[in-house]
Order: C-alpha cells, then structure tokens, then sequence
C-alpha cells in the first residue's frame, strides 16, 4: 500500500491495543517506530513484534516536563510521522456524579496530551515541509454515549484540534487528521457486554447481538482493521483536516 522505509513514526500509548496495532502495520510498511506510554514492559512487548526495529521511551503524555524530555531524548531521530493514540476512558457514571478530578484527568490524558505531542513535534516538521499527524478519536465524541461525557467530550475536543490545526500547518506541507474508530472486539468490550447482561438480566451472546446490530456490518472492528485504516492513511497524499470513521457502520 504505501513504502514507509526511511521515515520515523512516534506512536503513543504503544504498549498495547490499538498502539500496538497501528504500530505492527507502521513497522510492517518499512517505518522506524518509537513506541512510547507509561508501561516500559509492555513497550517492549511490542517492540519484540515489529517488523522492523523499533525503540521504546517512557512518558507520561499529559505532563509537560516528561513530553520535553521525551522530545529532548529523541533529538537524534527524525519524526515525520505522529500518531497520538494515548487515552483514558475515565469514569462510567451520570456528569452530576463525576468528580472534578477524574473529568480533568480524561482532559489531561485525552486532549493535553494530543496538544504537548503536537507542541514538541511540529516544529520539526514545518521547518522540514513534511510531516503527518493522526489523532485518535472516536466515533464516541460524536454520538450520545450514556454516563460517559468526560470521554465523548474529549474525543470530540480531538476532532475540533485536529481541523484547525491542519489549517495552520497545511502551508508547510504537514498534514493532520484524525482517526474515528468504533467499538473495538476485544477483551474490554467482552466485559461490556457481560455487564449490560447483568444490569438487564439477559444473556452475554444477546447483550452483544443488540450492541452489534447496530452497526452496518453487524460486526465490530478489529484492532488490525485501526492499524490498517492508519496505514491507509497515510498513503493519501491529500488528506488533511479528515475525520475518518472506522465503524462497520455503527456511525453512518
């Protein structure tokens, strides 16, 4: 699909989940990865998978002095390629019962975090007229979602960043867009679903068969389907300012 030999990608959130999945099909099309994120081990859990050698940082995404000294430790590479992937999901419960602090730390992770990596990045790559930035998203930030506003908010704050902030590097050459994905299958939407079983007294295999009948494709998506979709996008040379959906058709 697209050769990315002799470019460099700084992935948040790496360690594991869709991270590592956009990081796999990176590495796979030829990429140098960084892998960064909180957990060192699962960072080089990760990192033994690639395709191509890869390397591994620690940082905390919302704290400035550690995405400085992030951006301090890799001076030696060249980032053209940004992906913030690093998310919380923060609190499940109606607004008026969520606490300040854990609104303000979904904030932190979710959109302070989207902004330091920009803020440390960019500059290189306007100054080089290259570059790509994908933020994921979520189709979450832009359809109801109950007892979870920290979350869709968030998201949909990543969506609103992305489009301005692609018109004010889009004359450098430096794109950015975000990456919407829907429900993932896996092991945290498996435990959704057998507790909707228990809150409404039905079994898991139908908690999960009215969840999926909503999408198009009455499936989910894969965590290969998001590293893939990253992937794709990257090969369109006039995407910027783009929110892609990646849904099955949960979000039409």
């Amino acid at each position: 699909m697209i050769d990315l030999n002799g470019r460099t990608a700084l992935i948040t959130g790496g360690g594991s989940g869709l991270g590592a999945a956009i990081a796999l099909e990176l590495a796979g099309a030829g990429a140098r990865v960084i892998l960064t994120g909180r957990d060192l081990e699962a960072l080089e859990r990760t990192a033994a998978r690639l395709a191509t050698p890869g390397r591994v940082e620690q940082v905390d995404v919302a704290d400035p002095d550690s995405v400085g000294s992030l951006a301090e430790r890799v001076r030696d590479e060249t980032v053209s390629i940004l992906v913030n992937n690093a998310g919380v999901a923060g609190p499940v419960a109606p607004l008026t019962e969520i606490a300040p602090e854990d609104w303000d730390e979904v904030f932190a992770v979710n959109v302070r975090g989207v902004y330091l990596l920009c803020r440390a990045f960019l500059p290189g790559m306007t100054e080089r007229r290259s570059g790509d930035v994908i933020n994921v998203a979520s189709v979450s930030g832009k359809r109801p979602l109950t007892r979870r506003t920290p979350y869709c908010a968030s998201k949909m704050a990543v969506i609103g960043l992305t489009s301005t902030l692609a018109t004010e590097v889009g004359p450098y050459d430096v794109r950015v867009n975000t990456l919407s994905p829907g429900p993932v299958d896996g092991a945290r939407m498996d435990r959704n679903f057998r507790l909707e079983a228990e809150r409404g007294g039905t079994t898991y295999d139908e908690a999960k068969a009215a969840f999926v009948g909503r999408a198009a494709l009455g499936r989910m998506v894969t965590e290969a389907e998001v590293g893939r979709a990253a992937l794709a996008m990257l090969a369109m040379p006039g995407l910027t300012g783009s929110d892609v959906d990646l849904s099955a058709g949960m979000v039409a």
